[in-house]
């Protein structure tokens, strides 16, 4: 694994607003007394969320503070687990999937659509600062190959026109439609199904 660093950019303040402090609360409460630092994974998933889907170093000191432990074992959980940005990805994070499956299914034709739309280089913010991209391991979603996650929605059974239009709406801050890009509901069979006919598609 390569070194993680934080971005040199950092915000000098960093504190939950009114809903990310309920969440917070809720989930710190659920803790027995005592046991409340359990709770920073969550935290910081609640911060990167509510940063624009990174966690600056402001952010951790206060949860640090909120959870009331070192400042270091916030960072070293940040730090090493891959789910954390400690840099700006944009509002729209790309994540473009290139686990053997995926990359069979074309996989490398949405990466290229990624370099034309938004950067040349993974983890590099597009123009307007709205979006980035990197290649992940797998996504779970095997049977929808190709496919991406965007923030917290995948697009499914993707090809390079497909991602170079997904891409355009959310560089002009739209929210296209999540789900498979070939009409397959949920993961039925790409020609439709062919057991269980007589069920009904929920």
């Amino acid at each position: 694994m390569s070194l993680r660093r934080p971005s040199k950019d950092q915000p000098e303040s960093f504190e939950f607003n009114t809903s990310s402090l309920e969440a917070a609360k809720s989930i710190v409460s659920k803790y027995p007394q005592g046991k409340q630092q359990s709770a920073v994974m969550a935290l910081l998933y609640i911060a990167q969320r509510q940063n624009n889907n990174w966690i600056p170093l402001a952010a951790m000191k206060y949860i640090a503070k909120f959870l009331d432990m070192p400042y270091i074992k916030v960072y070293e959980v940040a730090t090493f687990y891959t789910m954390y940005n400690l840099s700006p990805v944009g509002k729209y994070f790309v994540q473009v999937c290139t686990t053997t499956p995926c990359m069979i299914r074309g996989a490398n034709k949405l990466v290229e659509a990624c370099k034309e739309k938004i950067s040349k280089n993974e983890s590099e913010l597009s123009s307007n600062k709205n979006c980035s991209w990197m290649e992940v391991e797998c996504l779970g979603a095997c049977v929808n190959a190709p496919m991406m996650q965007i923030n917290d929605d995948y697009y499914e059974d993707l090809d390079k026109e497909k991602t170079l239009n997904i891409l355009e709406k959310i560089l002009k801050g739209e929210n296209p439609k999540p789900g498979s890009y070939r009409g397959r509901v949920n993961n039925e069979p790409e020609n439709s199904r062919k057991t269980l006919m007589d069920l009904k598609n929920a």
